[in-house]
Formats: C-alpha cells, sequence, structure tokens
C-alpha cells in the first residue's frame, strides 16, 4: 500500500524512521483480515482430522503429545522459518507469490518463452531491483537452462500448476472452514441434525460472497478486529486449559516426542500427517499477498502474535486431549470452558467466515496477472521450494550448494507430509486436483496458442523495402486522421498490415504500430511506460509506441491515451531533430531508434500548446433552452450520463521562429491529423494448425485455443477502444 497523499515527510532520520515503523504496524494490523484468516482458524478441525481412521486406536497421552509436537515443528519449521525469514526477502518491487518468483527468474535469466523481451525493459526502474544478473552470465546453470527449451517450458507448467492448486483449493476451502465452525452448534444443540448445519453453513457462504463487491480491502479492515479478538480468545484458551489439565503438556515441545509417535503408531502415524498439514494451510498467503502490506508488517504480526497464539493454542488442546480421550471428533468446542462457550462460538464462526474470505481474495489475485485439503496446500509450497532455490542462485547469486541445501531440507520436509496427502486423494483429495490439472490446461493451452501467434507475425514481417518501394503514399489514398495499427510485435512490421494495405481502400495520413505489452514487473512506472520511435523515412509519416505494463498494472482510460500519444510523437520528434542518436539510418535496428518519453518531460515540454474544453455529445440546445422541463431532462441526464460530458483536448504549435521547417511541417500534420479523429485498427484474427500438424496440436489449436478465443474479451474490450472508432480486418494465421 502506497503512503496517503498529503502527509508531510519528516526530515529527521529519527522521525522518519518512527513514521516506518507507524506505517508497518499498521499494515500488519490490516494483514490480520488478509491474510491470516485461514492459519488462525485452523485449530477447529486439526485434531479431529489427525485422530480419525485407525489411529483412534492408538488414543493415549503419547500420542496426543506426539500429534503436539509434530504441529509445533510444523509451524516452526514452514511458516516461521521457510516463509518469514528467507521467502519474504524474495519479493518482486513488494510484489509476492509464485508468480512473482518466476518473474524474477525471468529478469536475471532467459526463461520466459516468449521473445517480445527488449533491451530497452531492462533499463525500467521496476527491471534493475536486486542484485545485477551480469556476474552469473558464465553460470553453468543459468545456461543450461536457457539452451533447452524443453525445460523452460517445463518451469512454466510447474509455475501454472502451483498456481493453479491454490485457485482449486480456494473453490473447496470456504465451505469447509465455515462448515467446520458451524459444527459447534451440535455440542450445544445436539438435536440438530447435518443437514440442519449444512443449511446454515450455505446461507453463511452466501452472505460472504455477496460481500465480495464492496472491495478486499474494506471488507479486510472490518475483519481485522475479528481476527485479533480469536487470536486472544483462542490464547487464553489454550493457556486456561495447559494450566488446568495438563501442564507436563510443555515437554512435547521437544522433537523426542515425534520420535516416540512414530515408533508407537507406525504406518497410521505416517497417514495422520494429513491431519498435522492442516496446521499450516494458509501459510502460502503470507507471500502471495505481500503486495498489500510489507515484509516487515507480515513478520511482526505472524511472529509476535500468530506464532505464540497457535503455539499455545495447540498445546492447551493437547493438554485437555491427553485427560479426555473420547473427546477428539470436536476437540476444541469440547475444550472450550463452558461459561465463555458461546462468546467464543460466535468468534470462531466470523473467524471461519474471515479465514473463507482470505481464500477468495488470493483466488481472486491469483486468477487476476497467475487450503483446506493438505494435498493442494503442500503442492504449492513444494512449488514455491524449487522456485525459491533457483532464485537463491540466480537473483541472490549465492552458491549453489547452498540452493540444494535449501531445497533438498525443505523438500524432505514437505516431501514426508505430501506422501501422506496423497493418501487423501480416494476421499476427496482428488478434487482441487483435478480442478488444478483443468486450469493448468486451459491456461497452458492460452499461452502455447499466443506464443504460436506471435510467432508466426515474427517469421512473416513486412520488409521494410517494400514498404520504402510503395513510397510515402504506400500505394493508396492518404486521408487525414491518426491510424492506431495494434500489433503484438515490438519490432517489425506485422503482416497484417500488408493485408490492411491490399484491403482498405484508404489510409490515414499519420500510423502509428501500437504494441501494447506486458513486461515480467509487478509496475512500470508512467514515465517509463510509452518507447516511441519512427517506421520509414520522415515523409511517410509512419511511428511505432510501445506501451508497457506490469502484471499488477491496471491499463489507463483510452482518452488520456490519445492525447499523451500525440504529445510524445510530438516530444520524440523535437528530439529526434536536436540529438543526433536518433538520427540513425534506416537499415539500423528498430529498438536503437526508440526513446523513452516519460510525462514528466511531457508537462514541462513546449514543443506542443494544450487546451481542453469539455464536450457534450448531445443535448446543446437542451442546455440553452429556457423551458424548465427540458432543464429538468438534462440535469437528470447528465447524472445518469457522466461518461458522456468528455474533455476534449486540443493541440497547437506554439510561437517559435527558430524550430526547423521539416520539424514544423511534421508537427502540424500530427495536430491536424489528431483534429480529424483516431481510428484503431486491428486484425480480427483466426488461428488455424497447419494442415501438417500432428493430431494433438490440431486439438489444442483449432478447439482448445479456438474455443477460449471466442469465450474470452476480445482485444477491443480488453484495451478499453472506442467501438464507433474501430475497424477490424480479417486474416487467418496457419500456425
Amino acid at each position: 500500500m502506497e503512503p496517503e497523499a498529503g502527509i508531510p515527510i519528516p526530515r529527521n532520520p529519527y522521525s522518519l524512521s518512527w513514521v516506518n515503523f507507524s506505517r508497518n504496524l499498521i499494515l500488519a494490523y490490516q494483514s490480520f483480515g488478509v491474510v491470516y484468516g485461514d492459519l488462525s482458524t485452523s485449530p477447529l478441525y486439526v485434531y479431529t482430522s489427525i485422530f480419525k481412521g485407525k489411529l483412534q486406536t492408538h488414543l493415549n497421552e503419547d500420542a496426543i503429545f506426539g500429534a503436539f509436537s509434530l504441529i509445533f515443528w510444523a509451524l516452526t519449521l514452514i511458516p516461521l522459518l521457510k516463509y518469514v525469514f528467507i521467502v519474504l526477502s524474495a519479493d518482486d518491487n513488494g510484489e509476492g507469490g509464485t508468480f512473482a518468483l518466476y518473474s524474477l527468474l525471468c529478469r536475471h535469466a532467459k526463461l520466459s518463452l516468449l521473445p517480445n523481451q527488449q533491451a530497452a525493459d531492462e533499463e525500467l526502474t521496476a527491471y534493475k531491483y536486486g542484485p545485477s544478473s551480469h556476474t552469473i552470465a558464465s553460470s553453468p546453470l543459468k545456461r543450461f537452462l536457457e539452451k533447452y527449451k524443453r525445460l523452460r517450458t517445463a518451469l512454466l507448467i510447474v509455475v501454472l500448476f502451483g498456481a493453479c492448486m491454490v485457485i482449486g483449493d480456494g473453490v473447496l476451502t470456504p465451505a469447509i472452514s465455515v462448515l467446520s465452525a458451524v459444527s459447534g452448534l451440535k455440542v450445544a444443540e445436539s438435536k440438530l441434525n447435518n443437514g440442519e448445519l449444512l443449511l446454515i453453513a450455505c446461507v453463511i457462504l452466501v452472505g460472504l460472497f455477496a460481500l465480495q463487491h464492496f472491495g478486499t480491502h474494506r471488507v479486510a479492515f472490518m475483519f481485522a478486529p475479528v481476527v485479533i479478538i480469536w487470536l486472544v480468545s483462542i490464547f487464553s484458551i489454550g493457556l486456561y486449559n495447559t494450566i488446568s489439565w495438563n501442564p507436563k503438556v510443555v515437554r512435547a515441545l521437544s522433537p523426542y516426542y515425534i520420535i516416540k509417535f512414530f515408533r508407537e503408531t507406525g504406518k497410521d502415524g505416517w497417514i495422520s500427517l494429513g491431519g498435522i498439514l492442516l496446521s499450516i494451510t494458509g501459510t502460502e498467503a503470507m507471500f502471495a499477498d505481500l503486495g498489500h502490506f510489507t515484509a516487515f508488517s507480515i513478520r511482526v504480526a505472524f511472529a509476535f502474535v500468530i506464532y505464540p497464539c497457535l503455539v499455545v493454542q495447540y498445546m492447551g488442546q493437547a493438554a485437555f486431549l491427553s485427560q479426555h480421550l473420547d473427546q477428539t471428533p470436536r476437540s476444541f468446542f469440547e475444550s472450550i470452558p463452558e461459561s465463555v462457550y458461546w462468546p467464543v462460538f460466535v468468534i470462531a464462526t466470523l473467524a471461519a467466515i474471515v479465514g473463507s474470505q482470505a481464500v477468495i481474495s488470493a483466488t481472486f489475485s491469483i486468477i487476476k496477472q497467475c487450503h483446506a485439503l493438505g494435498l493442494a496446500c503442500m503442492t504449492v509450497m513444494f512449488v514455491t521450494t524449487f522456485l525459491m532455490a533457483l532464485v537463491i542462485i540466480f537473483v541472490w547469486q549465492k552458491s549453489v550448494f547452498l540452493a540444494a541445501a535449501f531445497l533438498f531440507f525443505f523438500w524432505f520436509i514437505e516431501g514426508v507430509y505430501l506422501s501422506a496427502a496423497l493418501m487423501k486423494v480416494p476421499q476427496g483429495g482428488w478434487v482441487p486436483l483435478v480442478l488444478s490439472f483443468v486450469f493448468t490446461i486451459v491456461m497452458y493451452v492460452w499461452h502455447y496458442g499466443t506464443r504460436k501467434k506471435y510467432t508466426f507475425d515474427l517469421h512473416n514481417k513486412v520488409s521494410l523495402k517494400w514498404l520504402l518501394g510503395l513510397g510515402p503514399s504506400l500505394g493508396i489514398v492518404r486521408v487525414p486522421g491518426i491510424g492506431l495499427i495494434y500489433s503484438e510485435l515490438a519490432t517489425g512490421v506485422p503482416a497484417i498490415f500488408s493485408h490492411f494495405v491490399t484491403n482498405l481502400p484508404a489510409f490515414h495520413n499519420v500510423l502509428v504500430f501500437v504494441c501494447v505489452k506486458s513486461v515480467p514487473v509487478p509496475y512500470v512506472s508512467p514515465d517509463e511506460r510509452f518507447l516511441i520511435g519512427r517506421v520509414c523515412p520522415r515523409p511517410y509519416r509512419m511511428y511505432r509506441c510501445i506501451v508497457r505494463y506490469g502484471y499488477k498494472d491496471i491499463h489507463r482510460d483510452i482518452g488520456d491515451f490519445e492525447s499523451q500519444l500525440v504529445q510524445s510523437i510530438a516530444e520524440f520528434i523535437h528530439r529526434e531533430a536536436v540529438e543526433p542518436q536518433f538520427s540513425a539510418s534506416e537499415s539500423s535496428s528498430f529498438d536503437g531508434r526508440m526513446a523513452v518519453i516519460s510525462t514528466k518531460t511531457l508537462q514541462s515540454s513546449s514543443n506542443l500548446m494544450v487546451s481542453e474544453q469539455e464536450d457534450v455529445d448531445v443535448g446543446i440546445s437542451i442546455q440553452s433552452s429556457k423551458s424548465p422541463t427540458l432543464q429538468s431532462l438534462r440535469l437528470v441526464y447528465d447524472d445518469e450520463n457522466p461518461q458522456i460530458r468528455k474533455r476534449h483536448v486540443r493541440f497547437h504549435l506554439p510561437p517559435s521562429p527558430g524550430i526547423d521547417p521539416a520539424v514544423r511541417e511534421e508537427l502540424m500534420d500530427l495536430i491536424q491529423a489528431k483534429e480529424a479523429g483516431v481510428a484503431y485498427i486491428l486484425g480480427h484474427s483466426y488461428v488455424k494448425a497447419r494442415r501438417s500438424s500432428s493430431y494433438l496440436k490440431k486439438i489444442v489449436i483449432d478447439i482448445g485455443y479456438s474455443f477460449l478465443r471466442k469465450n474470452c474479451r476480445g482485444p477491443a474490450v480488453a484495451l478499453n477502444i472506442p467501438h464507433i472508432s474501430l475497424i477490424e480486418v480479417g486474416m487467418i494465421y496457419y500456425v
């Protein structure tokens, strides 16, 4: 979260430190409502899940203590040691999650499968985040991964599968968390049957999803006090149970009880690890939701509040169960002192709702750039461990041996839990697994089709000699206006342009090839968003604009884009005239002739004078009418249609006699073209597999990719292009 605008920044370093510390404390408070809901509600069902099936035959004090020891060390090694102290340090400009790790790796090693990256992208401020990658240019492991495309494809599939496991798990977690909390009613009201409990849970879940349109931040801010009250409650109950029932449970902090547990329970104890794993569900949210907070605030919240509260609560439950071995089916609610049962039940239900909200938020976040059943939870952690090992080598530039030690230490621990979680597949663990496979296939088919289409454009670019042979008129009539030709190509002229020239009777005086592309950084500063260059010599009036967005950026309004584009081109024309490095020969690379046009430069530039006026599309006569009825209709129309009243920007040349005549003429052509109107020209492409393609490829492209394209938002909608200004020309891609 960015600091609020208008807050003065103190110059005293001690005051600055206090401001940062206070801000982090506020963020830590807010994180309770977003990050820790799922993790903090695990005590509702962990012991119940552990002592199911054959492990009930081993119920005794040592087994209870052994289960608590496993929970304690699981919380200590994975959330505390791995995530809080190590993984949270691998942020990407403050962003966390599976894709953030993949983005870091793509920047420090050429692991991306889409070849649309340029040298200019490496100059982005966000791109340079972290250590420089030049010192590892000769790394054998890096060269090995970059050399083989299949390895890079496998890495992408691993990343997609890890993200999809969170999504698949997010489908189930809200229902399980709320149902576990509502089951506490059965302790007090034994007349309630399972059907009635299910109905109550469904009503709560419907209400929870109805709250989503208010936004994550508002809901989370409201939920934070609930989680804090819940944590205080479970800490107090845990401490009370420990003192009242069996203080000897403190001895179970020793790993000796883990060895004793497995020695007595054998295979049944190993299978119960799937229940132990539920104690750390929601851990990945600490890293996935990092972009909303700071690493320091999440560390403070977990280390000083979440961790001690959970440990004391699990300890208290173990102390209670050691004296009440028959109460494992509903251990949490049975362990609550009778005098505070109903207040704690209400808080538990609210906390379970918060836990569901945390998973819903994380799922929506992953679906936007890309835990209850332990299969799903541990798979994500497994993927994160693997990616972190690569980050240690490529980004942090540490020894391969250190990365291998990290990898094998945590893979050993997580592998043991994962092997036990696989036993849940027949009992329902297959549901998130199947969902994850489906989501992974959908994502990979989309990526595969997009990559094939881009490769076709890359290999079938229009020859520059052919354009030069047509002359400045391009062999057709050039009419007033600006034509924005959208293409995925960052260099060269796309093949579809020749299709435009041969099918359209006329073309605009000014042509701009616009490429809107994503770069492997979370955010691109507005000052670095536009790359402007020239295509063909000056008389052709053809330019290139590359608009760069990060994977967390939101696309700007199209009206602002038009004005900024005209100003950026004008700035480039002026800069080209005064700076010799932009006057390269026509045979030079397109990248070398492009310039980053900063918004700050545009604001201070005097190349174009800007004036604004408000346009009203309809109702001018109504506005000037003296009729009260028409005036009231006008007011109602303005209230219901605020978007119709648009800000119109007009450009003028400043009175500067020293300007070069050729530059003045080109700027005048640009201004007149803008006044004449802007048209958006897109290729309506149909992608089909070649006849010689394999049967599998035909299924993927002709059926899978085509289906996804038909059922996804079109480029015009995704780019916020006004329909009235849109021109589409169809073209078939045989890939």
